[in-house]
């Protein structure tokens, strides 16, 4: 049982019992922003709030005038007629229509690459090309730039000349595969991604993610959600990551255009009646407030769960991860009894008896009394009421 379908088994949290902090309501959340246009005040309005955030930003968009890289690259693909392309992307492959219309080679760029056979690497990029009125002969199993070029270099490139559409996460690893194997690479980059110096922020966003160490992940822009899928893919993540944002992360969008390619991908994003950052953060605080603080009254103590942030009568209490991902999933099923086997799946003990006592044992000792763990024999653990 994975650990969504653990959390999904206890149920939502119980109504709080307690007012929220309305100075800190998110303190204790983490919460993700992917934009770079107007991020730093997303971010300051999160962390005002409480939140510690993660930020990595998807892509930045260079203004098409603006972009005589872009035009450049597509004029020397213009000339150099390329015999094979590769799409990789849906909205790289409309904003490069786009950019070409924009500087007057639009027709030219449309007549080189009917010309030519086209290779996608997913089924939005290959809509992206129907819908310019191209035809495609080849689509990755995966959605995979490596695929692909796998597809290529058995039928043969060399003396071939490869144009290919790049994203922000570019597989320089797979352009080098076909220049070793004879062929020509062209390339084009539509928009660019904000690549932050000496770090890689993109993947390691997405790796908190799939660890479930995130509560919530915010997206501004359609582009940004794009970008993350793209990088998902070639890290071998995407599944993952798109199972993490059904389970333990919520995923909120700023309004239906950047909710469209979460939807497309079976989520249900958070999205905000008025489509405005204010409205967006009022709706993820809110939703964390109302469904993510799980409280205990007992005697003489209050117990908070707020995200990653245990608090005994208000004093913060340092939990590990083990603990306290136990102590969420007891809360969260409000006293009924969970089976050492779910529990045992939960934590990923892989069925070890002794390790999830440990956790227990460690879990105990955190509480002002460590008796509110009680044992019920030959079925589990639950909170005593």
């Amino acid at each position: 049982m994975t650990v969504a379908r653990v959390l999904e088994a206890v149920g939502p949290a119980t109504t709080p019992t307690l007012a929220e902090p309305a100075d800190l309501p998110l303190d204790g959340f983490r919460i993700g922003v992917t934009s770079h246009r107007r991020s730093q005040d997303l971010i300051e309005a999160l962390e005002r709030r409480g939140a510690a955030v993660l930020h990595a930003p998807a892509l930045k968009i260079a203004p098409v005038q603006e972009d005589m890289v872009l035009i450049e690259d597509t004029r020397t693909i213009i000339a150099a007629k390329p015999d094979i392309c590769i799409a990789t992307t849906a909205y790289g492959m409309r904003r490069w229509c786009e950019a070409a219309d924009s500087f007057g080679i639009g027709e030219q760029l449309l007549e080189t690459l009917s010309a030519c056979r086209m290779f996608v690497r997913g089924p939005k990029a290959r809509g992206a090309v129907r819908a310019a009125g191209l035809a495609d002969v080849g689509i990755s199993s995966d959605e995979t730039t490596a695929t692909l070029v796998d597809m290529l270099l058995v039928e043969g490139v060399r003396g071939k000349t490869v144009a290919v559409q790049l994203h922000g996460y570019t597989d320089v690893r797979q352009l080098e595969r076909l220049r070793m194997s004879g062929a020509t690479v062209l390339t084009v980059t539509p928009y660019r991604w904000v690549k932050p110096d000496g770090e890689d922020k993109l993947p390691r966003l997405i790796e908190a993610v799939c660890s479930g160490n995130l509560d919530v992940l915010t997206f501004t822009s359609a582009p940004a959600v794009d970008a993350m899928w793209s990088t998902a893919h070639e890290m071998g993540l995407y599944r993952q990551l798109v199972e993490a944002l059904k389970g333990p992360v919520t995923v909120a969008a700023v309004g239906p255009v950047t909710a469209q390619p979460l939807l497309d991908a079976g989520l249900a994003p958070l999205i905000p009646d008025r489509y405005r950052m204010g409205a967006l953060i009022r709706l993820v605080t809110e939703h964390l407030s109302l469904n993510h603080v799980r409280r205990l009254e007992t005697r003489g103590s209050t117990i908070e769960l707020r995200g990653r942030c245990l608090r005994i009568n208000g004093e913060a209490v340092e939990l590990a991860p083990a603990p306290l991902l136990l102590l969420r999933a007891l809360l969260g099923a409000g006293g009924a009894v969970l089976s050492r086997e779910a529990l045992s799946d939960l934590l990923d003990l892989r069925g070890s008896v002794h390790a999830l006592d440990m956790t227990v044992s460690r879990l105990r000792s955190a509480l002002p009394d460590g008796k509110l763990i009680e044992t019920v024999v030959k079925r589990g653990y639950r909170l005593r009421a």
